[in-house]
């Protein structure tokens, strides 16, 4: 059974692994390196209440492990964009295909409307098709795509933008 909790500080390895193993295997982040566990400690004492960081926990061995994560992200620093986030989600790869994206996608959703937020953005990258199938489940629709933006693994990739208009 997996269960979606708020983050806490104490989670920042398991954060700081699952996202590394993204950076190093997948164009989910455009990060080439690696980041460090004090990295992420400054990403997540800018995420505030207002842009929450959530993780899915899953019971193994008797233990439970922290196996993915989401989060509310500033769009933009000017005020007009103030009802506006981009989210974000990252599973273990041993633990893909398992519904855990779903998961924290659907909780992400529930915290935007209860943050009172009015749209949500998506960018996926090209080879990003397991994320963009769990954000279209959800209603996010395709509008448009940035070509050649990012430069990873020896070729340049798109990025496609999918918003989420809240109710």
């Amino acid at each position: 059974m997996t269960t979606i909790r708020h983050a806490t500080e104490s989670d920042l390895l398991a954060i700081t692994e699952i996202f590394n193993e993204a950076i190093l295997k997948t164009t989910a982040s455009f990060y080439l390196e690696p980041r460090t566990v004090e990295d992420r400690q400054a990403w997540f004492e800018a995420h505030s209440e207002r842009y929450p960081v959530l993780v899915a926990e899953s019971e193994e061995d008797g233990e439970s492990k922290v196996v993915g994560w989401a989060s509310l992200n500033q769009w933009s620093v000017r005020a007009a964009y103030d009802g506006t986030a981009e989210t974000s989600f990252y599973v273990k790869e041993s633990h893909r295909g398992l519904g855990i994206g779903t998961q924290l996608k659907m909780e992400t959703i529930a915290e935007a409307k209860r943050l009172g937020f009015h749209t949500l953005l998506a960018r996926m990258a090209d080879g990003s098709d397991a994320s963009i199938h769990v954000n279209q489940k959800f209603g996010f629709e395709y509008k448009g795509t940035m070509k050649e933006v990012g430069f990873k693994f020896g070729r340049y990739i798109d990025v496609h933008l999918y918003p989420l208009m809240l109710e």
